[in-house]
């Protein structure tokens, strides 16, 4: 079943993209006639501004609760810990392995160093 919501965004777009039309169509009606383009008619800005609200009203009701603009309400929940928890910036190879007690550095046999891949 279709909801009200769903309906009103539909409509909304429908008759939007009609008044577009219309205001495309009067445009042309003015070039013919040759006159002087001052403003849309009254009914087709009506038409555009109620058509905008009816779209909006559904898509803001479709799209579910909005979150908050201020980022601190939604990191006052994390710990520190997950916060700095950024597992893209992990380095396995690197320098300070040389430094590890357990380290056994490879044999080269020639005198230039090798570049780690």
């Amino acid at each position: 079943m279709i909801s009200v919501q769903k309906l009103c965004l539909f409509l909304g777009l429908l008759f939007l993209l009609h008044a577009a039309y219309s205001a495309a169509q009067h445009r042309a009606y003015l070039r013919i006639t040759e006159r002087e383009y001052t403003s849309l008619p009254l009914d087709i800005l009506i038409q555009g501004i109620v058509s905008l609200f009816i779209t909006m009203y559904g898509v803001m009701h479709i799209a579910g609760e909005f979150k908050e603009i201020r980022a601190t309400v939604e990191l006052e929940s994390k710990s520190w810990e997950t916060l700095r928890n950024l597992p893209s910036f992990y380095v396995f190879n690197h320098r300070g392995r040389a430094l590890s007690p357990d380290y056994i550095p490879p044999s080269h046999k020639s005198s230039h160093m090798d570049v780690d891949s």
